[in-house]
């Protein structure tokens, strides 16, 4: 500051401190809850895909506008990766505990309660993975549990693919999924079913397992996973 009033010709040694309180080295521990809140306050919608990508998926043998009565419904992601509020949690669960928390089960289930899909999901699923294989599975069905709905395995993973994020674009993430999600044979129940998923990153992970479902049965699918990734085009 002596500095600054020095550069700007005034004298250093005339200015006297003002007088005000010190500031408190404490913090409230209302307003930490309070700031905790407003962090963690963040759901964002899942807008379902309505089109196959450009060539469509050969495996598949599918191609063009996704059916209506194919598509998934608007779902919700309870965060950003990385962000300050529930991403940190996201983040340690997947890659330092192999686990997510209780806190991020009671998160979800107050998202679902507020955004209140209609018709309501009478059961739940969720996407699988072969390289975390236990990780969704787990949280899923705990999930489950708390809003007092059966969980079913119903979708598999039928061979390793790249992660989405290594795709450079919308078309190359969708044919990294073509021929990799089935159905495992089992009966799908015929109601409305939360879909859930740790992450979203071209929504085709979410698009695909939508339309096997749909089309062997299921009622509504309502997409949900725990953080969007951002890389989605």
């Amino acid at each position: 500051m002596g500095f600054l009033i020095g550069a700007l010709d005034g004298d250093p040694s005339a200015v006297t401190e003002p007088a005000l309180p010190p500031l408190p080295i404490s913090v409230d521990a209302e307003l930490v809850k309070a700031a905790v809140a407003f962090l963690r306050r963040t759901s964002l919608p899942i807008e379902p895909r309505k089109k196959w990508p450009d060539g469509g998926m050969p495996h598949y043998g599918i191609k063009g506008f996704i059916a209506p009565e194919h598509q998934a419904d608007s779902g919700k992601t309870l965060c950003v990766w990385g962000d300050a509020g529930w991403g940190g949690l996201v983040r340690q669960g997947k890659y330092q505990d192999s686990y997510f928390s209780d806190d991020l089960i009671a998160a979800c289930v107050k998202m679902i309660k507020e955004s209140d899909p209609q018709p309501a999901p009478t059961w739940l699923t969720s996407v699988p993975s072969l390289r975390h294989p236990d990780l969704v599975p787990n949280f899923a069905q705990r999930l489950a549990t708390v809003l007092g709905l059966p969980f079913h395995t119903v979708i598999v993973k039928t061979d390793a693919r790249p992660e989405q994020k290594t795709m450079a674009n919308s078309t190359q993430q969708a044919r990294n999924i073509d021929g990799s999600l089935a159905l495992n044979g089992q009966p799908i129940p015929p109601g409305p079913v939360l879909l859930v998923d740790d992450m979203v990153d071209s929504r085709w992970t979410l698009t695909v397992p939508a339309w096997l479902l749909r089309k062997s049965g299921s009622g509504v699918v309502w997409p949900m996973a725990l953080s969007q990734t951002g890389h989605d085009e």
